[in-house]
């Protein structure tokens, strides 16, 4: 057993965690480039957290210019165990309202623009995504999230698109006819990242509109998105404390789905064969079995 140490990764409207004690901002190198921010890390209701907001302080950055791969890198160099994803989303399905939370348990990826792997030519590795987020987190993240009154729903799709436009009108209806149930721009390659660094991932997934399937209204605009966001962001703050306590009540224990270990068996490339550079850029993302 070990400690927890809980990233959170905030997404649009969440820009910081009220409640952190003895917080500061560090910067951390990462070999993959610059990350969207420094990391504010301190105590939470007795447990190591650190914040990283996705977009950066401000919201400097669109999904489509994050660095996710020096992101995950810099959580997993600051001692993350689990990493929780809060992300404001559109909803596919009339039941899934602004306001809503949805602790997704799927996701189709779509976005074509984006650096999606630690792992290429030099050493090559496959993990499964078959099951992308920690059903340990998932369902903590649901009960605390009921626990505050939030509607919410466990299990879901989230479509990732590109972005930064929001969908046409036939995209909406595609992704619907699909079977999704929610659509934003950032959790993929987010979470097959976070799955190749050996760090079990779940998003709540925060509504703030419907897209644009409804043609009886007026599609998304960022104007309706900024309505709904402030609320939820608090409401998120609040979810991190609930985990946060909830984690506190005990030791960490190994990864039920074995994410802790996933690249036990990834790894394909030979020993022998594998660049001296690249096994330099993989020391924190996949040193447990590199150096093993």
């Amino acid at each position: 057993m070990t400690n927890w140490t809980l990233g959170i990764i905030g997404g649009s409207g969440l820009y910081q965690v009220p409640g952190i004690e003895g917080g500061r901002w560090q910067g951390i190198a990462s070999p993959w480039g610059e990350p969207s921010d420094q990391v504010f890390r301190g105590r939470l209701h007795g447990i190591d957290v650190v914040f990283l907001p996705r977009h950066g302080r401000g919201h400097r950055l669109g999904p489509s210019q994050l660095n996710y791969r020096a992101n995950i890198d810099i959580l997993k160099r600051a001692g993350c165990t689990d990493l929780i994803s809060l992300s404001a989303c559109g909803s596919l399905k009339e039941e899934y309202a602004p306001g809503d939370f949805v602790v997704v348990d799927q996701f189709i990826d779509r976005t074509f623009a984006r650096e999606k792997s630690f792992f290429g030519e030099g050493v090559v590795a496959h993990v499964s995504m078959a099951h992308p987020v920690s059903s340990r987190l998932a369902a903590l993240a649901a009960e605390e999230a009921k626990a505050l009154g939030i509607n919410t729903h466990r299990g879901g799709t989230y479509l990732v698109m590109e972005g930064p436009q929001f969908s046409s009108l036939a995209e909406s209806k595609l992704y619907r006819s699909w079977g999704c149930d929610v659509i934003g721009m950032t959790n993929m390659p987010e979470a097959k990242l976070a799955r190749e660094a050996e760090l079990p991932y779940a998003t709540v997934a925060m509504v703030t509109d419907y897209d644009c399937w409804r043609e009886e209204e007026e599609a998304v605009s960022v104007t309706d998105v900024l309505k709904v966001l402030h609320h939820n962001a608090e409401r998120a703050a609040a979810l991190v404390g609930r985990i946060a306590a909830r984690m506190a009540a005990g030791a960490r224990t190994p990864d039920p789905d074995g994410i802790d270990t996933c690249l036990d068996h990834a790894i394909i490339t030979a020993p022998q064969h594998r660049d001296p550079a690249m096994l330099s850029r993989l020391d924190a993302v996949a040193g447990r079995v590199l150096r093993a």
